[in-house]
């Protein structure tokens, strides 16, 4: 199948699970709510929504910069928010804007794999840190989540610790993995370079705070519009529910997530006795979030071109 084929269905494909989960919330019931929704919290939600875009690309910059890449504030930011743009039009969920990324980058006159390496590994630590908090979260829940899935309280909860300590030990045991000869050739070349370098540790304790700050106002922003509904749930609840809905809005079988993260927000939330109109009203609300944002990016587009990056910022 060709290409254009195979995102106009991955589109339509998006659409239909929307669809589905409207009508099964009730269109009619799922606009009461959002008819209701407060705008003060809407505000908070989406200017926390900004907070952790904004906070994403410096991370990217400084990984740029530590791997080689020459990178300034304001084309990290300019770019990242571009690449917002292009995640929120096209199918493909973020794969087409982290492509934007390493090609502009590239274009700026960057080496090749330092430009794709950094976008790669910039995704792999905020999915890495996504997972983590969600254990966490899941763990902080386990008396409502445990019983869902028939387990005692106490087993899931040291399950989802267990598991969360060694998912978030893992990258510390990249050196190790790539010490064989064999990575030392071929595309893991520049990996295996990285990784044995001396301050590998303390670049990526810098990477994981930067991502955890990436998580948490992320969370805040999906709290944001559930309180603009009316939703009174404690923290570890959104701490729980940022996995699953953004991990479903990242496959890459719709627009910019519309339809998978409404329908994962609706299960994610069911637990907690949020009733389906709301959870799609809150997915909806994030998805509107990540609109907004990627229209900046998407005018970011039309503003001219800087001077190449080694003279643009600190």
């Amino acid at each position: 199948m060709k290409r254009v084929p195979k995102l106009v269905l991955r589109g339509l494909l998006g659409l239909a699970v929307l669809g589905a989960v409207l009508a099964l919330a009730d269109p009619a019931r799922v606009a009461a709510q959002l008819g209701r929704a407060q705008p003060l919290w809407l505000a908070a939600g989406l200017a926390a929504a900004v907070a952790s875009n904004a906070v994403s690309a410096l991370r990217w910059r400084v990984l740029a910069r530590w791997l080689g890449a020459e990178l300034g504030v304001r084309d990290a930011c300019r770019w990242y928010f571009q690449a917002m743009g292009l995640n929120a039009l096209l199918p493909g969920a973020v794969v087409g804007g982290d492509v934007y990324r390493a090609v502009v980058l590239r274009r700026a006159g960057q080496d090749t794999a330092a430009s794709s390496w950094s976008v790669v590994l910039d995704r792999a630590s905020g999915l890495w840190m996504l997972c983590a908090i969600g254990g966490l979260g899941a763990a902080a829940c386990a008396g409502v989540l445990a019983p869902w899935l028939g387990l005692p309280p106490g087993a899931f909860a040291v399950l989802m610790l267990a598991g969360t300590v060694l998912w978030l030990a893992l990258p510390w045991a990249v050196p190790v993995l790539l010490r064989h000869d064999r990575a030392a050739r071929g595309w893991l070349a520049p990996l295996r370079a990285a990784a044995l370098r001396p301050d590998f540790a303390r670049q990526w304790a810098g990477q994981a705070v930067a991502s955890a700050t990436v998580q948490a106002l992320s969370a805040a922003a999906l709290a944001g519009g559930g309180l603009a509904l009316g939703l009174q749930l404690p923290a570890a609840v959104w701490a729980w529910a940022i996995a699953p809905v953004f991990l479903m809005a990242a496959l890459p079988v719709s627009v910019g997530g519309w339809g998978t993260r409404e329908a994962a927000a609706v299960a994610a939330l069911a637990p907690f006795g949020v009733a389906a109109p709301a959870a799609v009203g809150v997915g909806l609300i994030y998805g509107v979030y990540a609109l907004a944002q990627g229209a900046l990016g998407a005018l970011a587009f039309g503003l001219p071109r800087r001077a190449p990056v080694s003279g643009n910022g600190p």
